[in-house]
């Protein structure tokens, strides 16, 4: 069975610079020893994560074959999509391929719980406590309904180390990719940013 590597994992190649650039970063005069290496190899990763970060950009990380639902979709359609994709949230366009939103689990959960601090758990009691489906309110409600919007969204340029503070900072899983019309042209996810700095040579 293969296993995700995590980011602390991911083999970086540290270039020349790398080191040098970390070397000079350390004030005083370096008598080298096992202890001191290991502080120059930690500068010198550094180095090259951001090195790598603001080199690669959206349009080469990005999955380009993107799981969309469009605004007008049932919630039935976009849950069995995301269902059958395996994927837990997409973005939500309109007729010409405009991102107009991101629908996800979580805004459905939302929905269904009414709260935000409502988890997996918490849905699973309301249900055995009330007779019927909690999804049954709104089963006649479209991806707009439901949608995120307006969606957080990346160029192709963007570099990654921008995208991975955007998550971070906004507390997302996905961000749609877009041209300068706001049409979709790809989707960049935490994982795609991960595999990015394991298998990209730098």
């Amino acid at each position: 069975m293969k296993h995700k590597r995590e980011w602390g994992q991911c083999p970086i190649d540290i270039s020349d610079d790398d080191v040098i650039n970390a070397m000079k970063t350390i004030p005083g005069f370096l008598d080298i020893t096992p202890s001191d290496f290991r502080e120059i190899y930690m500068y010198a990763y550094r180095q090259a994560m951001e090195r790598l970060g603001h080199a690669l950009t959206a349009r080469q990380i990005m999955t380009t074959k993107v799981i969309f639902v469009t605004e007008e979709a049932s919630l039935l359609h976009t849950a069995l999509l995301l269902a059958a994709h395996t994927i837990s949230g997409a973005p939500v366009v309109d007729s010409l391929l405009r991102v107009k939103g991101v629908i996800s689990e979580k805004d459905f959960l939302v929905e269904m719980g009414k709260r935000k601090e409502t988890g997996v758990m918490g849905l699973i009691a309301e249900c055995l406590k009330n007779k019927g489906c909690l999804a049954a309110p709104f089963r006649e409600k479209t991806a707009r309904d439901l949608m995120t919007s307006p969606p957080w969204t990346v160029h192709g340029e963007t570099p990654v180390v921008e995208i991975a503070a955007l998550f971070e900072e906004k507390k997302i899983n996905r961000v749609p990719v877009v041209d300068r019309d706001q049409t979709l042209i790809g989707i960049v996810t935490r994982s795609d940013i991960v595999q990015s700095y394991c298998t990209r040579p730098i």
